[in-house]
């Protein structure tokens, strides 16, 4: 009989040869997943795009995608926070903060593979070199080309494989490719990510249409995401970005897969006006806060697919705070919950371990009491009263962690604080998929 030794060697020897033969196939597709597929995209008036396979870092898939945007149109963006922030995450802040005097098209160029980050001056070399391209091919001027880089960190951006390639973007521009442009962004994630939704805005129907990635690296202040918004709506640009900047907090802020802030994160919104309504320019204008819920809408679709494609997850999970003291402490003890590795796990091996989210509340440093704390598990009562309640059972909380969808429901009984945030399990594929990223 084989002692422990050589059972576990022959484990992590099986191990390593599914972690190869994945490796060779290709990411497996999130079990949760849109069933639908990627959605059809409407065409925006006054947007077009294009994706080619340049080889930054991938071989034969598409990597650099090209969005060119009319004359007119009203630029917002947000981004990561990160105090190690990319050079491209820092030129495009620069662009919003100059959006103002901006004359002429807009441009987004993105590549995945490579994230330009911490790179000294080569990261700006491959700034300029990239955005002087687009403006020079497009006849626009380059500080309206929105640039952004996903992947590796640390490693300088090959630029010389995009400029390369932007004649090609140029001439394959068309406003039916947005899915392809999705696909380009992609770096660990295994499924395209897009919503799509019309509003009618007084008698005017609007379109609005996104997509986005993000698989790995997600924590609010935003997540390793890009996402890339289009509407033909009429709005201006103040109230555009005040929109945004709102909307964000409630939903891409919101996430997290494994409470890693990327350098790269970066949030770009084009209104292009096209779709003849009048312009939206208060926001009094009863269609401003129409708009307003038609785009959080948007946004929390994309948000919600990230963690549904986050590294390695089985389980979406919702966690629903109230009876905070405030609002910022009912989200410090979401994410409290959301971030911590046992309360993941557990979730993981479908183990209703309630302890581990009263530890989560304790250890956030918001304001709790014990005995007035409430936990459920989607309706099933957990605890109360400083306690187990009488009425749970393993047997029904085993039941929900069984679920792909759990709602974990927690009450302070103090205030009329409350905030909702979205996670996934951590899974041995977590480690699997980050032990070899650079490989």
């Amino acid at each position: 009989m084989a002692d422990k030794g050589e059972i576990a060697a022959r484990i992590a020897a099986l191990q390593a040869e599914i972690a190869a033969l994945e490796k060779q196939l290709g990411p497996q597709v999130s079990p949760l997943a849109p069933k639908g597929g990627f959605p059809a995209l409407p065409v925006i008036d006054g947007v077009r795009f294009a994706a080619v396979a340049a080889g930054v870092k991938y071989q034969g898939r598409l990597d650099v995608m090209l969005a060119e945007i009319c004359d007119g149109a009203a630029m917002a963006g947000v981004f990561t926070t990160s105090k190690t922030r990319s050079a491209p995450v820092l030129a495009c802040q620069e662009s919003l903060a100059t959006i103002g005097t901006a004359r002429g098209k807009f441009a987004i160029l993105v590549n995945s593979g490579n994230s330009n980050a911490f790179t000294g001056d080569a990261g700006w070399e491959g700034v300029h070199a990239t955005r002087n391209a687009v403006g020079a091919a497009l006849g626009i001027d380059a500080g309206n080309v929105f640039c952004a880089s996903t992947g590796v960190i640390g490693v300088p951006l090959p630029y010389a494989r995009i400029t390369a390639k932007i004649e090609e973007l140029v001439t394959a521009l068309s406003p039916a490719k947005a899915e392809e442009a999705a696909r380009a962004i992609m770096t660990t994630d295994t499924f395209a990510k897009g919503a799509t939704t019309t509003v009618k805005l007084g008698g005017d129907t609007v379109r609005i249409a996104g997509f986005a990635k993000g698989s790995g690296m997600i924590a609010p202040d935003m997540a390793t995401m890009l996402v890339y918004i289009f509407t033909d709506a009429a709005i201006s640009q103040p109230l555009l970005q005040g929109m945004v900047s709102r909307l964000n907090a409630r939903s891409f802020n919101a996430i997290t897969v494994d409470s890693d802030t990327s350098t790269s994160d970066s949030l770009v919104m084009a209104a292009t006006g096209k779709s003849g309504m009048a312009p939206i320019t208060e926001a009094s204008d009863p269609r401003a806060a129409e708009f307003e819920a038609a785009l959080g809408g948007i946004m929390r679709d994309l948000a919600h697919q990230v963690v549904r494609d986050g590294e390695g997850a089985t389980k979406f999970v919702e966690v629903n705070v109230t009876g905070a003291e405030s609002d910022a402490d009912a989200h410090t003890i979401g994410l409290a919950i959301a971030n911590s590795p046992l309360v993941k796990t557990a979730i993981a091996g479908e183990d209703p371990n309630w302890g581990r989210i009263v530890m989560a509340i304790g250890k956030s440093g918001a304001a709790a009491e014990r005995d007035k704390i409430t936990i459920r598990f989607g309706d099933i009562l957990v605890a109360e009263n400083g306690w187990v309640a009488p009425s749970y059972t393993e047997a029904d909380g085993a039941a929900v962690m069984k679920r792909d969808e759990i709602t974990i429901n927690v009450d302070l009984g103090l205030s009329a604080g409350a905030a909702t945030v979205w996670t996934c399990d951590l899974t041995h594929r977590y480690i699997t998929i980050n032990a070899d990223y650079r490989s």
